[in-house]
Order: C-alpha cells, then structure tokens, then sequence
C-alpha cells in the first residue's frame, strides 16, 4: 500500500499524586491551555479536556508515531515544572504515577467529548474513584488493586 491511513482516538485520565486536590480553580483553563500546546505541538489533535481539582481527562486524535507512555511523560513533566515555576500551588504539585488510557471509537467521540466537558455536574453525582473504576470496567480492563492509583488500596 502506497500510503498508510490511520484514525485512533485515546481518552487518558490521570491524578495529582494521592489523588489530592490541587488543581485550583484559578489555574485550572490555564493547565488545561498549556496541556493543549504540548498535545498539538507533538502532533495530536486534542479533542476535549477537563480538569478537575483532582483528576484530568484528555481526549486526542492519536498521532501514532509517538507512543502513549511519552505523550504523558512529557504532559506530567512540563506541567509539574510549569506549576512550579508559576507558583500555582500553595502545596508540592505532582501527578500520580500511572494513568489510564482508553481507545474510543469515532463513532463515541461526540458522547466521550460530552462526557469530558460536562465534569463538574458528573462529579456531583460519583467520586472520582467510582468513576474511574466504572471506565475499567466498561472497557474490560483487567486489574490488579495494588497497580492503581494510591487511593484505591481500600478495594476488595
């Protein structure tokens, strides 16, 4: 085949370290700016993000010649010194070890997008924890309680 097509959508979420409040209201659009030129200047398309004070979401167009591991590297690393440097944080900001990233179909993205943008009413209704533990589970993500972020240790 003379040229290669390809249309990969990945929905990422991850957590400031314990999964503690720290992503502040005031700062809040900024992070989500700055997070979008790291995504687009690697070449992604960015789709929907949306930050809360204790979890992001990230949905992209995927470019496929970065792996998924480096894309969030980079977003974790530029934005804790960015955090850092603007002094956004009363507290040690850092992000979580570990993240989750799921595929969705084009045929999802509109529902996905939806999903992202519409955070703060979601969360009146189901923690964080419940909700991603909800996302493995509609995805089949198999698990093992001690490999998930730090505040899920009270699983059975």
């Amino acid at each position: 085949m003379a040229n290669t097509y390809t249309q990969c959508y990945v929905h990422l979420v991850f957590s400031p370290k314990n999964r503690e409040a720290l992503i502040d209201k005031a700062w809040k659009v900024e992070l989500e700016k700055y997070i979008t030129g790291i995504v687009q200047n690697r070449k992604h398309k960015l789709l929907a993000i949306g930050a809360m004070p204790d979890h992001i979401h990230i949905l992209i167009g995927y470019n496929l010649n970065e792996l998924i591991p480096d894309l969030v590297e980079e977003i974790k690393t530029s934005t804790n010194i960015w955090i850092k440097e603007n002094r956004l944080s009363k507290f040690k900001f850092e992000w979580q070890h570990g993240y989750g990233a799921f595929t969705h179909s084009k045929m999802q993205i509109d529902t996905v997008v939806n999903y992202i943008l519409t955070q703060d009413h979601h969360h009146k209704k189901k923690s964080f924890k419940d909700e991603y533990l909800e996302i493995l589970m509609k995805n089949g993500v198999e698990f093992k309680k001690e490999y998930l972020f730090d505040f899920f240790q009270d699983i059975d």
